[in-house]
């Protein structure tokens, strides 16, 4: 599979080796995330996706290759100003209100006074929950804490979104509503890299990489995939590239 090389990738992985006693959980995975970009990786549940999240973002180390962010080697404590991650299980403190799990973690980020309010009204309007804003998140739905989630990761601007599952157990308007969110960032120029195994929101990135037992099958756009294939679908081309499994 070629490999395509860009002159200052956002997000820049080589030969990525992820074990876990004798389990190996990604095996030499190299792919590279340009600026601007809206990249998703799809896989069925246990491909490797949220290590590699896990990787990227600095939370887990890996034990072969290297993983670069916005030019600089991770894990590295500082880039966490840089970019906004959204993980797979919302991360919330649930005996606070919204408002006070943005403050918190706006501290974090450096934001103060004027405008660490500014920024939390905007990210709470961007998920249409500004009028939730005191409300504990005790009394959230689902659908609702991953709007905070996503606000959560929006609040302070970063050059890079790393959403893993964004819209997993949120019914369909609510998907809809985030995914318009994303598109308009995108055109925005933030580069979002994200995971599914929901076919049509792989369909709407620019580029796909498909990833089966923690190696890559495939990475090319949508459009590339399903030329590259002969089919007529995003599922049907993941399917022949050896995508099939749990989902």
């Amino acid at each position: 599979m070629p490999i395509e090389v860009m002159p200052s990738p956002v997000i820049d992985l080589y030969q990525i080796k992820r074990t876990f006693g004798k389990k190996t959980v990604l095996d030499g995975i190299t792919l590279q995330v340009g600026r601007g970009e809206l990249f998703g990786m799809l896989g069925p549940s246990g491909s490797g996706k949220t290590t590699l999240i896990k990787l990227i973002t600095g939370i887990d180390k890996a034990d072969g290759g290297t993983v670069r962010m916005l030019g600089e080697t991770m894990p590295k404590l500082a880039m966490l100003q840089r970019f906004g991650y959204m993980a797979q299980a919302d991360a919330l403190y649930s005996e606070l209100t919204a408002k006070e799990n943005l403050q918190f973690f706006a501290a974090l980020y450096g934001l103060t006074g004027t405008r660490c309010k500014e920024r939390i009204e905007k990210a709470m309007a961007v998920v249409d929950l500004l009028d939730h804003l005191n409300k504990p998140v005790a009394a959230y739905s689902g659908g609702m804490k991953r709007r905070l989630s996503l606000a959560l990761a929006l609040l302070h601007e970063p050059e890079l979104l790393v959403l893993d599952e964004p819209t997993v157990g949120i019914d369909p308007v609510l998907r809809q509503s985030i995914w318009r969110e994303l598109l308009a960032l995108r055109e925005q120029g933030t580069t979002i890299l994200l995971t599914t195994h929901v076919m049509d929101e792989a369909d709407k990135c620019d580029r796909i990489a498909l990833i089966r037992e923690g190696r890559l099958t495939a990475i090319d756009s949508p459009g590339g995939l399903k030329e590259q294939t002969g089919k007529e679908t995003i599922e049907e081309a993941f399917i022949a590239l050896g995508g099939g499994g749990r989902a």
